[in-house]
């Protein structure tokens, strides 16, 4: 569940819903509203603050940080990285030529684009 989290928050900076200084809200209230416990907050927090995307100030809260959409879209780029690799392998391993690996890629490519 703290691995969903982290991917919103990711996702919701990255796509600019949440800019530089926003605040987030308390591991209390995040573990309410999401019906979590506040340790799976505090988890996935700590991932994003270890990552440079958020960070915490004592006694203000938890905000987005300036090149948090940067370090979010890295790190974005990274996972999507290796599931391509991951899909060229499974590909390959199937039997699929290079040029079919390329055509499944940019069939997901404008399907993605319709959506």
């Amino acid at each position: 569940m703290y691995q969903q989290i982290v991917d919103r928050v990711q996702r919701e900076i990255s796509e600019g819903r949440l800019k530089p200084g926003t605040a987030l809200p308390s591991f209390r209230q995040l573990a309410e509203d999401l019906l979590v416990s506040v340790i799976t907050v505090k988890r996935a927090y700590e991932e994003l603050e270890r990552d440079g995307i958020i960070f915490r100030r004592q006694g203000l809260g938890t905000f987005v940080s300036e090149n948090g959409h940067d370090r979010s879209r890295e790190t974005k780029l990274h996972a999507a990285q290796e599931l391509f690799r991951q899909a060229a392998r499974e590909a390959a391993e199937a039997g699929l030529k290079p040029s079919e690996i390329i055509e499944l890629a940019q069939k997901a490519i404008k399907e993605k684009g319709k959506s």
